[in-house]
């Protein structure tokens, strides 16, 4: 039952750590514009994983709201 349990808890893992490599993706490939727009919708929450990810990109696009 514990082998099951883990296995199960594995498969979550990875699937969850594959979505959010999908939402970082998907963050970098967004435009300026649409950077833009989604930094500030973050902007309230800003310690969100989304909001990190749309700033840092910002950073390194040179972007800035």
């Amino acid at each position: 039952m514990l082998k099951i349990r883990m296995k199960q808890e594995a498969e979550q893992n990875a699937d969850a750590m594959k979505r959010l490599t999908q939402i970082k993706i998907s963050i970098t490939e967004l435009g300026s514009e649409d950077l833009l727009d989604l930094a500030d919708i973050c902007r309230e929450k800003p310690e969100t994983t989304i909001a990190q990810y749309a700033f840092a990109e910002m950073a390194r696009g040179k972007i800035s709201l």
